[in-house]
């Protein structure tokens, strides 16, 4: 039985969820979003709380039906969260002469390739470069905030000899040591 399931979601202010059979709607100050619930899921809404069960299943399918519900419950308390303060992910750029500039919908980065890399940013994207070697990617939703800042970061992943490269601000990148004679 999930345990996460069992947790209650405590809607705040400015925040409206409304269940429609299997789909979810979600609207706050950011934005709107939507998702698609599972029909082995519950969901109740009292008093601004959400609470999560399952639907009448056979004994065989209630462990398949309390996991649906846990992951149900996690993707609702990221959308609640979206949607009310928004997701962030930043990164930071290591290496000489490695910046980043934000123009518009369009991330440009210089990383000691031969050319530029121009980044095109998807909708309900925002990007942020506080400072040349800073990257602040924002949205409402933490798929695409995650999936944007990784494919950032992959264009020139951290290497472990020097430490260079394109990272999460609160990344570890285990150094090598040299060749040794």
């Amino acid at each position: 039985m999930s345990r996460i399931a069992k947790a209650p979601i405590t809607i705040p202010s400015g925040v409206e969820v409304s269940v429609d059979g299997t789909s979810m709607t979600v609207k706050g100050k950011l934005g709107q979003m939507n998702m698609t619930l599972n029909p082995l899921v519950k969901i109740e809404n009292t008093d601004n709380v959400l609470t999560f069960s399952i639907s009448n299943v056979e004994s065989k399918d209630e462990k398949r039906a309390w996991a649906q519900a846990g992951t149900a419950r996690a993707n609702t308390a990221n959308l609640v969260q979206g949607v009310s303060e928004g997701w962030e992910k930043k990164l930071t750029l290591i290496g000489v002469g490695y910046r980043a500039k934000a123009m518009g919908k369009k991330l440009n980065l210089t990383l000691g390739f031969s050319h530029p890399v121009n980044y095109q940013l998807p909708e309900d994207i925002s990007v942020e470069t506080p400072s040349q070697t800073e990257i602040v990617v924002k949205g409402i939703d933490k798929q695409k905030v995650g999936q944007v800042a990784a494919e950032i970061r992959s264009y020139r992943p951290p290497e472990p000899y020097k430490g260079k490269g394109v990272r999460y601000t609160d990344e570890y990148v285990v150094r090598k040591d040299a060749k040794k004679k």
